[in-house]
């Protein structure tokens, strides 16, 4: 599927036709549309207008975008409001993403009042505390009596006889605006803790959405990024922290901004799960009741700010993730481990943003590089980001999102997009197959999370990534194993679940109850591996003193070097070898290649593993499974091809740059389908090689001209086609003899290896395939006028055997390049009045000194002939 940016929203229905017919051609399968900020100002002259979010005008274009979806068989999702996060100018002050405000207000020595904070409207004055005050009993935090307030002063105590500072709290409100919002859509972020501004947004927004679908409701409609900056107080936090903490927070307020001693810890701790509580009970089960009403289903990006937990991901009909980082922490796998332990077998990702920036950078090579990555953290469904609605009049390459990647056909490399797509649909498939065979579940350190909030920082996702360290995920992953994170409340609601091993990562604080569940599981066989620390603490003030002795009992006794069921790893870059100790890898490679990665699939009659390679260079290693079964197949996801697999000691993995295959061991004989091995790219003896670099005829269809090449090099170094972006024919005969068409002889087209590129050595660049290919960036291949296949990716060459005849063939290789060349030629849009009608709400990112960059056929380009090995008997 694709985000469908609608800019404006200023859409015409015969555009929305056009580019829904594109999307189906492309293989792409379904929309999910998210109006956005406008890219133009309104020209009555030529009859360009921005409607207004939620106009008639606006529900009209849905209503005709959905049923023409429908008609065409494109699945279509909803985004539930204009941009992120949700909210609008429906939302009033009172219902705003709420913040803990703080003042800190100096006090000299003798002071006997000091001024009250100005209050705004949507806040309140919650308390005031004098710290440092030097009083006789030497309080570090001595509460004020805000009902003596007079005057706009509050009176400080006599016995104050130093200097200190009165801290302030105040319930007030972020400020912030709906990012990226379209006209009319404007307007505060609501409060993620309020089921009543939720309300008001479903009731405002939802309800309205839903009459565009006149009884056809939406596949599912879509919560993006919770990105609620600085939220994390809201109006009732107190009544609620009373009632499920069973005290005031109000005398320890200043634990959320200070150390107030032994108490801080726990006292933050509740404040955390307080916020969790709140965000789970009225924002994210509001929306999936409100969906469910509608008859639609409730996708959501649960991560981020404010303190959505993985269990939180249960109260999503489909979470979904973000981010690429298969070798440490990331929301996508936070999302796909989520739906492991809830049995759901589909998890998105919202996928390629910012891939290889600036817009119209990304190639297809890209493309599929990051999806694996994806598919490597058990991803089974793409939501690309995205597809940018461009009508004609923005001429060409048209609008982009202000984020990098564009996927539609305003990409000259689009004539391959259906192969892309073919990949990444059999790819989805198969890892829809079974049941995840994950070996490890890493416990999430949510209550150390907790525990280490301060205002303005209550994420528990980001505060993982940090708890978590460099050590363990890639550990775990050398070691061959493949891993799922969980949680203590998943623990508490269903148990540990099925995982042969559980690792509690540097864990301080678990809850008693949980970690007996924990000693339960390793008494009864479970493998239990603690790393850094072993638990120590019960989290919450009032669990404290109560549980942490019995915490601390289970640790001694669970770790114990004798007779203990558990093991502990004080130092994590040991953790891969003790961990090979306790169970056998499920996939282990001689010599080792970190760069490949894996995902295995369960089914009753055979075991899928999916792998692929993560580098720009090829890797030959043997690997042994531990689901081993005497037929295996190799599956190819791009070509549709299956083969048989040698597995007499050990699996021959060979692969190209970021080359993937799927690997399924059968239980019983192999189907008659697979006749022959896999035996890699371009196997057999060399007969001949034809040099095909020289004497080629390019006609650039854009440009309505032909040119003769002596030799292949990039167009973009010639003067006249430098900054051209579309198509280019490339033509020339070659003579076939008798010979090259027996039926032991294979017949290729060798493209070349492509260039590794090095990345920078400091920075994060945004993802991309480190390979430059030597077809920049896209080609289809016609033999005789019949086509032969598509060039994207390596290997970078293609069998054209079944096409040849004697005599002069014709070779024609059409040839698409990137979009950016074309921007490199132009100046740059100004922005300056439509930004000073609607303000500033996007900059077009990585756009400085755009460059040229190399297209066509590179070189060299041969025709390989080949003996085909023989097969004895299997």
């Amino acid at each position: 599927m694709v985000r469908w940016w609608w800019f404006g929203p200023s859409v015409t229905r015969p555009e929305l036709e056009r580019e829904l017919r594109v999307m189906k051609e492309g293989g792409i399968g379904g929309v999910e549309i998210q109006p956005v900020y406008p890219q133009a100002l309104d020209d009555p002259e030529h009859y360009f207008k921005n409607f207004d979010y939620l106009s008639d005008e606006f529900i009209g274009n849905l209503r005709f975008a959905a049923n023409k979806a429908r008609e065409l068989g494109l699945r279509v999702d909803l985004t539930l409001g204009s941009g992120w996060p949700f909210g609008g100018p429906h939302i009033p002050i009172t219902q705003a993403a709420g913040k803990l405000r703080v003042v800190s207000v100096s006090v000299p020595p003798e002071t006997r009042s000091t001024p009250v904070p100005s209050i705004e409207v949507g806040e309140k004055l919650l308390a005031a505390f004098l710290t440092n005050s030097g009083t006789k009993d030497n309080a570090e935090n001595a509460s004020l009596d805000l009902s003596a307030i007079q005057n706009g002063r509050l009176p400080l105590p006599a016995q104050h006889v130093a200097s200190g500072t009165v801290l302030w709290f105040i319930a007030s409100r972020t400020g912030m605006m709906v990012k990226r919002a379209a006209v009319g859509a404007e307007g505060f972020v609501l409060d993620h803790f309020d089921a009543g501004a939720i309300g008001t947004h479903l009731s405002t927004v939802g309800n309205r959405l839903m009459e565009a679908f006149e009884g056809h409701p939406p596949y599912a409609v879509f919560s993006d990024s919770l990105e609620v900056y600085d939220s994390d107080w809201t109006s009732l936090l107190l009544e609620a922290f009373r009632r499920q903490r069973g005290y005031d927070l109000t005398p320890y307020l200043p634990a959320l901004v200070q150390d107030i001693g032994p108490k801080t810890s726990d006292v933050r701790h509740d404040w955390g799960k307080t916020l969790t509580e709140l965000i789970d009970e009225d924002y994210l089960t509001p929306v999936r009741e409100w969906a469910a009403q509608h008859h639609t289903q409730f996708r959501s990006q649960t991560y981020g700010i404010p303190a959505v937990t993985l269990a939180s991901n249960a109260l999503v009909n489909l979470p979904e993730g973000e981010g690429d980082q298969w070798r440490s922490f990331s929301p996508t796998r936070w999302a796909s481990s989520a739906s492991h332990l809830l049995g759901r077998p589909v998890t998105s990702a919202e996928s390629w943003t910012w891939l290889h920036s600036p817009a119209f950078r990304a190639t297809p090579l890209d493309v599929k590089a990051e999806a694996d990555l994806f598919f490597l953290q058990g991803i089974n469904q793409l939501i690309g980001h995205g597809w940018p609605y461009s009508p004609k009049e923005a001429g060409e390459p048209g609008w982009a999102f202000y984020a990098a990647m564009v996927l539609n056909d305003h990409n000259p490399w689009w004539l391959v997009m259906p192969d892309v797509t073919r990949y990444l649909q059999r790819a989805s498939y198969v890892l829809r197959q079974g049941q995840p065979a994950n070996d490890v579940a890493i416990l999430l350190p949510t209550d150390d999370a907790w525990a280490q909030f301060t205002a303005g920082k209550d994420s528990v996702s980001e505060s993982t990534q940090r708890l978590l360290g460099p050590e363990v995920i890639p550990q775990v992953l050398d070691a061959g194993f493949n891993f799922d994170f969980i949680d203590a409340e998943t623990i508490a609601k269903t148990g540990v679940v099925s995982y042969p091993v559980v690792i509690l990562p540097g864990v301080e604080r678990l809850p008693l109850s949980v970690y007996r569940e924990i000693e339960t599981y390793a008494r009864h066989g479970g493998i239990v591996i603690a790393t850094r620390i072993l638990p120590s603490h019960a989290p919450g003030l009032q669990e404290t003193e109560k549980d942490t002795p019995q915490v601390r009992e289970i640790s001694e006794n669970l770790f114990h070097a004798a007779t203990g069921k558990g093991v502990f790893v004080a130092d994590e870059k040991l953790l891969g070898k003790v961990l090979a100790q306790q169970i056998k890898p499920d996939v282990k490679t001689l010599p080792p290649a970190p760069e490949i990665g894996f995902v295995h699939r369960k089914l009753r009659s055979a075991d899928i593993y999916f792998l692929a390679n993560t580098s720009n260079h090829p890797i030959s290693t043997t690997a042994t499974f531990r689901a081993w079964e005497p037929a295996a197949e190799w599956w190819d996801c791009s070509s549709g091809e299956i083969s048989l697999a040698s597995t007499n000691s050990g699996v021959p993995l060979n692969l190209q740059p970021y080359e993937s295959r799927v690997l399924v061991f059968a239980v019983g004989n192999p189907p008659a389908r697979a006749q022959s091995e896999a035996t890699g790219s371009m196997p057999g003896n060399l007969q001949d090689v034809l040099d095909l670099g020289t004497d080629w005829t390019v006609t650039f269809s854009g440009l309505g001209r032909s040119f003769h090449l002596d030799k292949l090099h990039s167009w973009a170094d010639e003067q006249e086609t430098q900054f051209y972006s579309g198509t280019a024919v490339y033509e020339r005969n070659f003579s076939v003899s008798t010979k090259m068409l027996s039926p032991k002889i294979k017949v290729h087209l060798d493209f070349g290896p492509g260039t590794a590129v090095k990345p920078p050595e400091s920075g994060e660049p945004h993802m991309r395939a480190w390979l430059d290919g030597p077809v920049r960036e896209a080609a289809q291949v016609f033999v005789n006028d019949q086509a032969a296949g598509a060039i994207w990716k390596p290997p970078y060459e293609l069998e054209i055997s079944g096409g040849l005849h004697r005599g002069q063939n014709h070779l024609k290789i059409v040839v698409g390049n990137l979009a950016i060349n074309t921007l490199a030629g132009h100046s740059l849009p100004d922005r300056t009045l439509l930004n000073s009608k609607y303000g500033v709400r996007a900059i077009p990112q990585d756009m400085e000194n755009l460059q040229p960059l190399p297209s066509g056929l590179i070189g060299p380009l041969r025709l390989v002939i080949e003996q085909e090995p023989s097969h004895g008997g299997n």
